[in-house]
């Protein structure tokens, strides 16, 4: 509970205490020991006694009332409706506060329509100046006429259980999935221990989990809410209580290279602090990740922040998401799907069905948030939902619960998104980089970079061990994709993603080549307008990459070439050709490059790749490539 909210619970009681009498002695006697177990936080006892009170004088309303508010406090909300009613039964001029805390018990029983009313009723009646009982109390009539026209439209929401394979005696919760669906992490409670377990996707079935690994999983500490970042190379989590902790609870990463996970470390500051940070998000790029916090500056009790990774290697100090996101109240459990854009979170400050509801947000090309939507009923009800993860392909939703039939305390379920509550469409390259030779694998640079945006996507090693990579790119964009490697002639690639385009992957195997004379490479990021031979900016990615093979191996010379179809005059075609080499040369020149390791040519139709049937085999042959001529 809250603090404000506590703060009122307590305030009432206080008013409560010596209100009113019974003339009844046994009644007054077990009121005022009541009150004496009350102010050492014995329910139990305090609850007893009240009860004996209201049997020795049923008209002691207000042992009635503080039963009821006990109660509430409690959160047994039935009992506290049902002895809230048997005071307001006893008629007379309640406190305002009574019709509060009636309504509070039924909204988070899911009796909206007679919270409606008893809400309203405090509304109208109650003249205190306390700003944050009222604002709660105006909170509470928008939850109430938001849930009364859901219950009116259900989504439809049949959870399904994930399965005895994933699912165990124990409290099984958290989960995170990479971004080709095959990696699934999770939370495990074992006798009060928190730990990672992993599975892995197999003929369309989760293998066995096993634990994550004995550099992240401890004995003595518990590990959990986690994030990972698409690729499954980067874990982000949260651990409390630890001895290099900056508060109480602090994020960490782990970062994987080949098949072992490295030591987690603990971010520091800015992102941690002596408050409390939790439930990290990472973007699908790295760069930017959002997390929980209660730390000074919020809006509320707690807080969705953001921190993005700056070019020295260090994380940016933390901002607030602001009113677009955050609310008076508590935002938890933030999601980012793999496209960038989605955010799904939990709060009970936005109108919903009473308690922690989820919502949806989506952030527009300039980052700015939509208004949170609320997955609507029965996703949502009068209990508390929280810790949704969305798949990647935007399909379905996975989240934990103790829903009846389970296989133990908690257990990990997943339902279909409705369609108006989706994420934006995406796909990824997922690959090997090799030497093409020997087919070993190599640390390799990948980087994809967003063409329409000049946002850099994604910019990864890969190791050594396995040479994989995975990269996320949402349907819409036009992508540049880049490999390179010492020693190496990079690997260029254009992946155009339009609306029109399947989130079906690109897999891939990249095949290095050594740096030998005589090689010669397609440039297949390079971009003009027809018939014209001015740079268009998209080119700058790829260009920057030419510029550092030549900066990075001082001895290598090339000759750059361009080409045309067999579509027009011959001569025209030439010039064309030669003029756009040119373009590309006077770039490198100006790139501080040596002259002299660099010449240009135009070959116009004389060199196809490909027949010129068909416009597609004709774009082919209308390249900018460069072949090595010395090493």
């Amino acid at each position: 509970m809250k603090k404000t909210t506590l703060l009122l619970f307590l305030c009432f009681i206080i008013q409560v205490v010596g209100a009113q009498t019974s003339t009844v002695k046994k009644a007054q006697t077990n009121y005022d020991k009541a009150q004496d177990f009350l102010r050492a936080d014995n329910y139990d006892q305090a609850i007893t006694l009240l009860q004996e009170a209201v049997k020795a004088d049923p008209g002691f309303q207000f042992a009635f009332i503080q039963l009821a508010d006990i109660n509430r406090r409690l959160k047994s909300y039935e009992l506290a409706k049902q002895n809230y009613a048997n005071a307001l039964a006893l008629g007379g001029n309640p406190e305002p506060r009574v019709y509060y805390g009636f309504a509070e018990a039924e909204i988070f029983s899911g009796d909206y329509e007679n919270a409606l009313k008893n809400i309203n009723q405090f509304i109208k009646t109650y003249k205190g100046t306390d700003p944050d009982f009222m604002n709660r109390a105006k909170k509470y009539l928008k939850d109430c006429e938001f849930a009364i026209e859901a219950l009116k439209h259900p989504v439809k929401y049949e959870p399904i259980n994930i399965g005895s394979e994933i699912n165990s005696t124990y409290r099984d919760y958290f989960p995170s999935i990479t971004a080709d669906g095959t990696q699934l992490i999770f939370s495990r409670n074992i006798e009060g221990n928190e730990d990672f377990f992993i599975s892995a996707l197999k003929d369309k079935s989760w293998g066995s989990p096993v634990p994550l690994s004995d550099k992240i999983n401890t004995s003595k500490y518990n590990e959990g809410a986690q994030s990972i970042t698409p690729d499954g190379l980067y874990l982000f989590f949260t651990g409390c209580n630890r001895p290099d902790g900056l508060g109480r609870c602090d994020i960490y990463v782990s970062h994987k290279s080949g098949k072992e996970w490295g030591e987690p470390f603990n971010l520091g500051a800015p992102i941690n602090s002596p408050y409390w940070e939790s439930q990290p998000a990472i973007s699908p790029d790295g760069g930017t990740l959002y997390f929980v916090s209660n730390r000074p500056g919020g809006l509320g009790g707690y807080d969705i922040w953001k921190s993005s990774l700056k070019a020295d290697g260090y994380w940016s100090v933390p901002e607030n998401l602001g009113p677009e996101i955050n609310t008076p109240y508590d935002e938890h459990t933030p999601f980012l799907h793999p496209d960038g854009k989605t955010l799904y979170f939990s709060s009970d400050g936005w109108p919903g069905m009473g308690n922690k509801d989820i919502f949806m947000s989506r952030a527009d090309e300039n980052g700015k948030w939509s208004k949170p939507e609320n997955l609507g009923y029965p996703i949502n009800t009068f209990n508390e939902e929280t810790g949704l993860i969305v798949t990647p392909d935007g399909s379905s939703g996975l989240f934990s619960s103790n829903l009846k039939g389970g296989f133990g305390d908690m257990d990990i379920y997943q339902f279909k998104i409705p369609q108006n509550k989706k994420p934006l469409p995406i796909t990824y390259v997922k690959g090997i980089v090799t030497d093409k030779v020997s087919n070993a694998f190599l640390e390799a640079n990948v980087q994809i970079v967003n063409l329409k945006t000049g946002r850099i996507a994604y910019n990864d090693m890969t190791s050594k061990e396995t040479g994989d990579f995975l990269a996320v790119m949402p349907i819409g964009g036009d992508y540049a994709f880049n490999v390179t490697a010492n020693g190496y002639l990079f690997y260029s690639e254009n992946y155009q993603l339009d609306s029109a385009y399947g989130n079906k992957p690109f897999l891939v195997t990249v095949s290095l080549e050594k740096l030998t004379a005589g090689k010669n490479m397609v440039l297949k990021n390079i971009f003009f307008n027809t018939n014209e031979y001015a740079l268009l900016p998209a080119s700058l990615t790829e260009l920057s990459t030419l510029k550092d093979l030549l900066k990075n191996n001082p001895s290598l010379q090339i000759e750059v070439q361009g080409h045309t179809d067999n579509i027009g005059n011959d001569q025209q075609n030439e010039k064309l050709s030669l003029q756009r080499a040119k373009a590309v040369y006077d770039y490198l020149i100006e790139a501080e490059i040596d002259r002299e390791r660099l010449t240009f040519k135009g070959y116009g139709k004389t060199k196809p790749i490909a027949p010129n049937d068909t416009e597609t085999q004709r774009k082919q042959n209308r390249r900018t490539s460069f072949v090595i001529t010395k090493i």
